[in-house]
């Protein structure tokens, strides 16, 4: 056993999982079970009451985050200490969200001023093409924003600037690009002007295979149109540590921007890999992004963690994916603009938490980071909710809805929250046998089949909901959200006692789809890898040839 299940509180709260009752039963026997089971800070107000949990198991949960020195924990990251142990390296994304009066020194080197001159650069980049003194090489102004990335350089601007339509600059649009599928490229060349289009590239080594190849087609592309290599640096900048590429492939220097190796990439959206945020909507609307965030940081930095909304959110999943087997969260967002979020949400928590051994290298014998995924509301009850409401498995869920919305069109909105709240209503009390027939009672089907249609009707419910309010989707309050699943991410993975902050996992595929690059361009058929493997490699170089 690992030291985390040898844990006298491990087996208490095994125990308590067993023995809790319903629901139902505890909303009735507390009738002030919200009031006591629900959290406001940052601009966010969280329900957890309909939980899985009374006041003795989250005492126990509380119980185990600090016996697993969780506030030491969350000091040490603030602190810049080297918590990425298998890396080497501070893991300092909240330093990105700093006052400039504050101090975070990395190997003895304050680091707010950089990153102070970073966003300073930023804005100054950003108000010369909103303004339309950048210009195109044919003295147009720009358009057309086109954002080359993969992984985190992809998915936080892209979900973040979709999630602020509302606050874009109606003079720029924006296209984004990861995968390596040359139809990706292509049918994003075919909307933008190349007079007019400016391609933000973003790759810490300038070498990210699928990066540098779309990035590639596109200055081909670019040049194909009638521009010479000069013109590059008035439609190419690039977000990289490795200047010297950037520059080589016709950059301007002046138009690198740095990124720092204590930011993993699913953490980097609040650098200049937010690049196409502030160009979308403006950087103003990005530095509220930043406080809102920041906001967040100095809540999970400072509140006890009783009073702490992203503690209480990690230790809940804790419980669930170890004390009742739960192996995937769902992810559920009443807001259009929200509709990204829980693909976001799945590269922070799986990519972060898939793991399956301790900080010292110990097999775990626990579960670890949960499945993610969700979508839409209203769209998921017309899907996937029925199996939430009466499949086999126990699926927590997180709704995620704005009080008022952009677009305030007749009923819509009113209707939207009817549905959250009647959802998360219908996962905690389900429908019993008696309430089925009481509901065919004035049918005319016969007794045997009011039976059966009633056995088919009923629902087991004490399906365990977070409910996550804000007033309105602003910059700030999208900021204080990322955040807080930020967090919640980093509770669970200090309890499980895994480094949340490598990917190991990502970085053997990379590896192993190098070298089979390299047969699939080879000139003899490949014998050297597995029967598969090698069939696969072979049949499509036969159709190549």
């Amino acid at each position: 056993m690992t030291q985390l299940t040898e844990m006298d509180i491990w087996q208490e709260l095994a125990e308590q999982a067993k023995q809790l009752p319903h629901m139902r039963q505890l909303f009735a026997e507390d009738q002030q079970r919200f009031d006591n089971m629900s959290i406001s800070a940052c601009d966010l107000l969280l329900d957890y009451s309909k939980n899985r949990a009374d006041n003795n198991t989250l005492a126990l949960l509380f119980k185990l985050a600090k016996q697993s020195q969780l506030s030491d924990k969350i000091s040490a990251m603030f602190a810049g200490k080297i918590i990425n142990n298998t890396e080497q390296r501070a893991v300092l994304h909240t330093a990105l969200r700093a006052n400039a009066g504050q101090q975070i020194f990395v190997d003895g080197v304050d680091i707010v001023p950089e990153v102070q001159q970073t966003q300073q650069k930023m804005a100054e980049f950003v108000a010369s093409v909103t303004s339309g003194e950048w210009r195109g090489y044919t003295g147009k102004a720009i358009t057309d924003i086109v954002s080359i990335g993969i992984g985190g350089s992809f998915l936080g601007p892209k979900i973040v600037t979709q999630a602020l339509r509302p606050y874009w600059n109606p003079n720029l649009n924006c296209h984004f690009v990861a995968n390596v599928d040359g139809t990706s490229i292509s049918e994003k060349l075919k909307l933008v002007d190349p007079e007019t289009t400016l391609f933000v590239m973003s790759s810490k080594s300038f070498g990210t295979q699928e990066t540098l190849t779309n990035t590639l087609s596109a200055k081909e592309w670019f040049l194909q149109s009638g521009a010479s290599q000069t013109d590059i640096a008035k439609h190419f900048v690039a977000v990289t540590s490795n200047v010297a590429k950037a520059t080589e492939f016709g950059m301007d220097a002046a138009n690198i921007f740095p990124m720092w190796d204590w930011v993993g990439g699913r953490y980097s959206l609040w650098s200049a890999i937010g690049l196409p945020i502030a160009l979308l909507v403006g950087m103003d609307n990005f530095a509220a992004l930043l406080d809102g965030a920041k906001s967040m940081d100095t809540h999970f930095e400072t509140a006890e963690l009783e009073d702490n909304m992203p503690v209480i959110m990690g230790l809940l999943s804790v419980l669930y994916g170890n004390f009742y087997n739960a192996q995937s969260h769902v992810v559920l967002t009443y807001d259009h603009y929200l509709r990204g979020l829980p693909a976001y949400f799945q590269q922070l928590d799986m990519e972060s938490n898939g793991k399956s051994v301790t900080l010292a290298g110990e097999q775990v014998d626990h579960n670890t980071g949960p499945i993610i995924w969700g979508g839409e509301g209203t769209n998921g009850q017309h899907a996937y909710h029925q199996l939430l409401h009466q499949g086999t498995a126990l699926v927590p869920a997180d709704f995620i809805m704005p009080l008022q919305s952009h677009n305030p069109l007749g009923e819509h909105h009113v209707q939207l929250a009817s549905n959250c709240f009647g959802q998360t209503q219908a996962l905690m009390q389900g429908r019993t046998y008696e309430e089925a027939m009481a509901e065919l009672a004035n049918s005319n089907l016969s007794a045997e089949q009011k039976s059966l249609i009633a056995k088919h009707k009923v629902m087991e419910g004490n399906k365990p909901s977070n409910t996550l309010l804000m007033d309105k989707l602003t910059p700030a309050t999208l900021g204080s959200l990322i955040a807080l699943y930020e967090h919640r991410t980093f509770v669970q993975g200090a309890i499980w006692d895994i480094n949340s902050f490598d990917q190991w996992g990502v970085e053997l595929g990379k590896t192993l789809g190098n070298d089979v690059l390299a047969r699939l361009q080879a000139d003899n058929d490949s014998h050297e890898l597995d029967a598969s493997s090698n069939a696969l490699i072979n049949i499509f170089r036969q159709q190549k040839i």
